[in-house]
């Protein structure tokens, strides 16, 4: 059984079918939902991600490449001198900032360029 210290200590209680696969997920012990199971466990999130409809799938990935597209317009307004980096809000400095510096090591560590990367 997995350890039940997850996401901040946060349990949820799951149903297993006869081949022991989850088949239901409760944030509360109900009648026949009461195995306890960290929140994190690898084992309810792909049962999470597999339980989603489709369309709400697609819009997620969708969301992930919408998110780049916005980061490359954000950087082509400052690159063209339109906007600059210090008139975004604080916030969103940090969050292109820290996006950039991971890209930065994971392309670094395949010897990619920016130019070079895979679509999303």
């Amino acid at each position: 059984m997995a350890p039940l210290s997850g996401v901040k200590g946060v349990v949820m209680f799951v149903r297993r079918d006869s081949n022991g696969d989850i088949c239901a997920v409760s944030r509360e012990m109900i009648a026949e939902v009461d195995e306890p199971i960290a929140a994190d466990a690898e084992e309810l999130t792909q049962f999470l991600q597999t339980s989603k409809p489709e369309a709400q799938r697609a819009l997620e990935q969708s969301d992930l490449q919408m998110a780049r597209v916005m980061e490359d317009v954000v950087n082509l307004l400052i690159d063209k001198s339109i906007i600059r980096f210090t008139d975004l809000p604080l916030a969103a400095q940090q969050k292109l900032l820290g996006r950039r510096e991971v890209r930065d090591q994971v392309l670094g560590n395949f010897g990619w360029s920016d130019e070079d990367h895979l679509s999303l």
